[in-house]
């Protein structure tokens, strides 16, 4: 295979239903982020909310009801965890066209592109969130190509990589995950997940590839560090018990 050179220094592109993200998206990630190093993966830079009970209530408030929670202003585990390991082992998405499900800040995504990737496409269902990932690719002078979009009841398209950072935090998105990242490993791509120990994550599905600690916010998560772990999905079935 050829390896394209590091996927940077050309602007983000931004889709939402084929139309641009909001300016006043870009202003409001700016206003309430300050672009600064992931604790776990210094490398990369990130729009993060020193504040983030704050922010979380003033997503959620009566004047934007509905607004995603903004997911996309802080570096949760499993990403950190995921970014780590595309950082540590380029090889895996060197060359190779990635799909950053779920992409939160992009986090994933600008880890992927850092490392080499032939193309990176980052999907989210908050236009925040998407206006996140450009912003922060931007910062950090790599190519994402950032979508606004449901993508759980399709398929992976083209994809030859795919990338999640805890995804399996609730019941009703977890079923929905696991059936869309299922169909992308069958049909041919590699799927690894960043997971800090969630309850809906269906371990008998996965092998594990690496674990590690990592710096979390106490506020959003009442701990200061999250054993986390980065698992490839099988194309098989759950693993048979004991």
């Amino acid at each position: 295979m050829n390896r394209s050179p590091p996927n940077r220094d050309t602007p983000s592109r931004v889709t939402g239903h084929n139309r641009p993200v909001s300016e006043l998206s870009a202003a409001f990630v700016r206003l309430h982020a300050r672009l600064a190093p992931v604790a776990f993966v210094p490398e990369v830079r990130l729009h993060q909310a020193d504040e983030p009970i704050g922010l979380w209530e003033l997503t959620e408030g009566q004047f934007r009801s509905d607004q995603p929670p903004p997911f996309w202003a802080f570096a949760w585990a499993g990403g950190q965890a995921l970014a780590r390991y595309v950082t540590d082992h380029p090889q895996l998405v060197a060359g190779r066209r990635v799909l950053d499900l779920a992409a939160g800040s992009g986090l994933v995504a600008i880890a992927a592109a850092r490392a080499g990737a032939a193309a990176v496409r980052a999907v989210e269902i908050d236009e925040l969130a998407v206006a996140a990932v450009a912003l922060n690719a931007e910062a950090n002078g790599v190519r994402v190509d950032a979508e606004l979009g449901d993508v759980l009841d399709g398929d992976a398209g083209d994809a030859e990589v795919v990338l999640a950072g805890d995804v399996f935090y609730s019941e009703a998105m977890a079923g929905r995950v696991l059936r869309f990242l299922l169909r992308a490993v069958r049909s041919g791509a590699r799927v690894l997940v960043g997971d800090p120990g969630r309850a809906y994550l269906p371990r008998d599905r996965f092998d594990e590839l690496a674990v590690y600690d990592v710096p979390v916010s106490e506020a959003l998560e009442s701990v200061r560090v999250k054993r986390t772990t980065v698992w490839q999905l099988r194309a098989g079935g759950p693993k048979p018990a004991g």
